[in-house]
């Protein structure tokens, strides 16, 4: 089957209709069919078309022009010999079910295209994702590592579902020790069976600084027996972590739905986060800024180190919106 070159695209005449009626390649246009590069080069390279005077180097000496081009062109050709039928749009790719096709079947996937080394940019990933919801499809990253090996990640946007309150039974006084907030006896007995607090020794319950601070917002920890040093605490706070703002945000989040956070460090992130079941904890959550961007790269360690624990790897995005999570997990289409 020949095409031709015509204003900037690839042309079928009418017999090319059928590679879009079998196989959903193309757009019909006119009598003929239109073709992305994409679409053409694999076309070309599989042998069912030829275009005069070209071939499949000069074809892709010609889209590399796009630095995008070879990344989108091994995702196209890599889900096309799954059996997935592929268009363009509206990220890069749009996949339909296995043994469906446009205008007579549904899309499955939104797919995006990225380098390993490509920042992810989380407001942009939450605007996408949650078109894609809107459009009742899956969000995927493919993402291409420089031996050309496709890895798939599906984005998600969880809403976490209210639980029963973890609040403590009353309200608390604890003393200020420079950055250290303890509580005493009674005091930290209380706090400790709401899920609060790390044992100093068997009298005495230190706080986190993220858990003494939703504490005093919430009226149920007051410093030092009064009310003065509880502005002073947020100052101090800061002073010593920069990531504060967002940590506090996240955590506050959490603990207002009935989750209990204690520290991730261990994991390399901010929070563990336990549900009802306290025994093991179920995600990995790690707090970001507004407008904040990660490497894929860490993105993908974060992902196969959570996977590996068995727990979901959560990424709590301070937005204008209020709090998005963002949950990646590898997938295998």
């Amino acid at each position: 089957m020949k095409g031709r070159r015509e204003a900037g695209a690839i042309r079928l005449g009418r017999d090319g209709l059928q590679l879009y009626e079998q196989s959903g390649y193309g757009r019909p246009s006119g009598d003929g069919l239109s073709l992305v590069p994409v679409e053409a080069l694999y076309l070309v390279h599989r042998g069912r078309i030829e275009l005069p005077g070209e071939s499949f180097e000069s074809l892709l000496a010609e889209f590399t022009a796009d630095p995008h081009f070879l990344r989108a062109y091994l995702v196209y050709r890599d889900l096309r010999e799954r059996g997935y039928v592929v268009q363009t749009g509206p990220h890069d790719f749009r996949v339909f079910r296995r043994g469906q096709r446009p205008g007579s079947g549904q899309s499955q996937y939104m797919v995006r295209v990225l380098s390993e080394r490509d920042p992810i940019a989380f407001d942009r990933v939450i605007a996408e994702a949650t078109s894609t919801a809107q459009m009742r499809k899956s969000h995927l990253l493919a993402v291409v590592d420089d031996e050309d090996e496709l890895t798939y990640y599906e984005v998600k946007l969880p809403t976490l579902q209210p639980r029963e309150s973890t609040a403590p039974a009353r309200t608390v006084t604890a003393g200020l020790f420079g950055w250290a907030v303890i509580a005493d006896g009674e005091e930290g007995a209380v706090l400790e069976a709401a899920g609060y607090g790390t044992r100093l020794d068997d009298r005495r319950l230190k706080l986190a600084p993220v858990e003494a601070l939703y504490l005093i917002a919430n009226g149920r920890l007051v410093l030092g027996g009064g009310t003065s040093e509880t502005g002073d605490y947020c100052a101090v706070v800061a002073g010593i972590d920069a990531e504060a703002r967002e940590k506090s945000a996240v955590y506050t989040h959490l603990r207002d739905r009935g989750y209990g956070p204690r520290t991730g460090y261990k994991f390399g992130h901010h929070y563990r986060v336990y549900g009802a079941a306290k025994t093991h904890s179920e995600m990995l959550v790690h707090a970001l800024p507004g407008g904040a961007a990660l490497p894929m790269s860490v993105i993908s360690r974060s992902v196969r180190l959570a996977h590996s624990v068995k727990k979901k790897m959560l990424f709590g995005c301070v937005h204008t919106e209020g709090i998005f999570f963002v949950e990646f997990a590898r997938i295998k289409l």
